[in-house]
């Protein structure tokens, strides 16, 4: 387990999160396509927000499951949130925002988003 720090472009929002991140997973829905993530999924309590949290504002699409939460000022989305199917918070960090994290070094799932 290893502690990151993340931001949004243009650093309102800064976060940590611990995690093992070994590998990421690239949606081809429309919302993850289009803004190129790669995701990794943690528990809520995996994820400290240190400043910013006000400079957070959310979009739900499709089902509105999610809150996919980008910052006011700069529009990066650092992470997004939802319940799984058993009530716990998880976030979906999007591993491009984490500092020092060389994407390519960590092995890609593909998940088909957009076929479901």
């Amino acid at each position: 387990m290893e502690t990151y720090k993340g931001s949004c472009h243009c650093q309102a929002v800064q976060f940590e999160v611990d995690m093992e991140l070994t590998k990421a997973m690239e949606c081809n829905c429309s919302h993850c396509y289009l803004k190129g993530f790669l995701l990794s999924f943690v528990p809520g309590s995996s994820v400290r927000i240190l400043s910013g949290e006000d400079m957070l504002t959310e979009y739900r699409f499709n089902k509105e499951h999610i809150a996919h939460l980008f910052c006011k000022v700069c529009g990066a989305q650092p992470f997004g949130r939802a319940n799984d199917a058993e009530g716990n918070m998880t976030y979906a960090i999007n591993i491009r925002s984490l500092e020092g994290v060389v994407p390519e070094s960590l092995e890609i799932n593909v998940f088909d988003g957009k076929n479901i």
